[in-house]
Order: structure tokens, then C-alpha cells, then sequence
């Protein structure tokens, strides 16, 4: 008896490690969204926004990204990503990183929906021979109407700084005039976002400080404290959402006396009807 026991216990001990160490496969096609990850696993909400972008619009329909798909497929949506994407991913608001060598893309062939802007799309044409759609904007822009008033700018606060996951992570001296709040991007995305929100003005190193704050009709003025971050993307967002011309700031206190950008010129209705819903049954 205590040996069939002792059996039975080792099969449970071995069926635990078994199943734990089994990585987990759906029986059924998906589609995989990529999204950028640091070597360390460092949060940026920025890039966390991809996946809740995603989500939410998913969930309009009823669907999650969990649900079966017509065959197995990739999704790159918010961040300077393409560079990851593989062979026919679909792209939708994603833009080129201006500091990835070509060499990095080693795709042949993508199914462009929607790229962040014009620079994207003109490199993909030039570089790979991909054509893609005039359909511009970074996703992020959309979060106002996909939250149901969840969010909502107060302008409790004079202004709020938010960098660069890099400047943050190199110490970049952010020589911080008297009340100004710094949120950092490390935070969970919701809680960024409701910093952004207490602002009447921000300055950003943070591409996606920048666009929600815009998103949501909060003056903003990008302040290049480094030169990690190539101007690619920022150029990229800015003409994208037409505004060919714009002018940084060199520092926080020349930000303020900046003011902001002018406004987003965009085609909500376009960037939003170009999400590829048909990859799902």
C-alpha cells in the first residue's frame, strides 16, 4: 500500500513539473502581436500601449486577441518596431526606428494597414519596395475614444515632464525648473496617463508622452535632452499627424517658453477603420 502510494505521488510531483514546465500553445491559429521589450524586461508605457490599444479595439467587437484566427499571423502595431516584424507581418501605426541598420529588417514582404507617417512609409518603399497606404498616425492617438471617458484631462497642475525611457535609464541631467513633475515612463500605462492628464502643458523626451498629451488636447512641446533617440520618430509622428515643420525645445525651461506644437491634423476615423479585423473568424 505505502509503495503504491509513494507511485502516486511521484507521478503527481512529475505531472506538476511537467505541465509547468510545458510551454503553453494554442490548439488553434492566432495572431501574435510584437511588441518591444528591454533586455532587462524594464516597463515603458509606451510600448505597453500596444497591446492595450489593441485590446480595446478587439474588445468593441466583442473578440480578444486570444481568439481564433483565420491562420497564424503577426501583428506590429504601436512603437518604432518594424524592425522586429517577420516575414508578411500585417503592420498598423507602426513606424521604423531611425537608429536600427537596414540589415535588421529582414523581411521581404509585409501587409501594411496604416504605418505612424509619411517617413515610414517613404523608407519602406525606398529600402524594401513596400508599398503602403497613405493611412497615417500613431495608435496611441486613439485611446480618448476608446476608454469611455475613463481618462480626462483636469489641468489641476502648471506642468508635468515626462522622458525618455533612455534619458531615465542614462541619467540625463533634466535640469528641472521650480514645480515641475517628472513622471516616468516606468509606471504602469494607466497611471502615465493619468499624470499626463493633471497637466496644462507638457514637455516630453517621451515620443508617446508627447502623443498622449495631444491625444487628448494638452499642449506639448518635445524636449531633446540626448541625442540616444534618433529624430526619426519624432519627425515620423509630427508629419504624420500634418505637421511637416515643428521645433524642439533643448531643455525643460526653453520647452515652457516654447509653448506647444501646434494641433493634431488626423483621420481618427481611417487609422481606426484600417485595423485589420479580418485576420480573426
Amino acid at each position: 500500500m505505502r509503495k503504491q502510494l509513494r507511485k502516486l505521488k511521484q507521478a503527481s510531483i512529475d505531472f506538476k513539473k511537467g505541465f509547468r514546465n510545458q510551454p503553453f500553445t494554442h490548439s488553434y491559429p492566432t495572431v501574435d502581436l510584437t511588441q518591444w521589450r528591454s533586455g532587462k524586461n524594464i516597463p515603458n508605457f509606451g510600448d505597453d500601449l500596444s497591446s492595450i490599444i489593441v485590446s480595446l479595439l478587439m474588445a468593441q467587437t466583442g473578440k480578444t486577441l486570444e481568439d481564433e484566427a483565420k491562420r497564424k499571423r503577426e501583428l506590429v502595431a504601436i512603437g518604432s518596431v518594424i524592425h522586429l516584424a517577420k516575414e508578411d507581418a500585417v503592420i498598423w501605426g507602426s513606424g521604423v526606428n531611425g537608429k536600427i541598420p537596414e540589415h535588421f529588417h529582414t523581411y521581404n514582404s509585409l501587409e501594411v494597414r496604416a504605418v505612424r507617417g509619411p517617413y515610414t512609409r517613404e523608407w519602406l518603399k525606398d529600402k524594401k519596395g513596400i508599398v503602403s497606404p497613405e493611412i497615417y498616425g500613431d495608435p496611441a492617438l486613439l485611446l480618448p475614444s476608446l476608454t469611455n471617458g475613463r481618462f480626462e484631462a483636469t489641468g489641476t497642475i502648471e506642468h508635468v515632464f515626462v522622458p525618455n525611457l533612455n534619458d531615465m535609464l542614462t541619467g540625463v541631467d533634466l535640469d528641472l525648473p521650480e514645480g515641475t513633475q517628472v513622471v516616468s515612463p516606468m509606471q504602469s500605462w494607466h497611471r502615465v496617463v493619468e499624470h499626463i492628464l493633471k497637466a496644462r502643458f507638457v514637455t516630453a523626451s517621451s515620443l508617446h508622452g508627447l502623443v498622449i498629451a495631444e491625444a487628448f488636447g494638452i499642449p506639448a512641446r518635445y524636449v531633446r535632452l540626448s541625442k540616444q533617440e534618433n529624430l526619426f520618430k519624432y519627425k515620423d509622428y509630427y508629419a504624420g499627424t500634418d505637421r511637416h515643420e515643428f521645433e524642439y525645445a533643448n531643455s525643460i525651461h526653453e520647452g515652457l517658453e516654447m509653448k506647444g506644437e501646434k494641433p493634431i491634423v488626423i483621420n481618427f476615423d481611417s487609422l481606426k477603420d484600417a485595423f485589420p479585423y479580418d485576420l480573426w473568424i
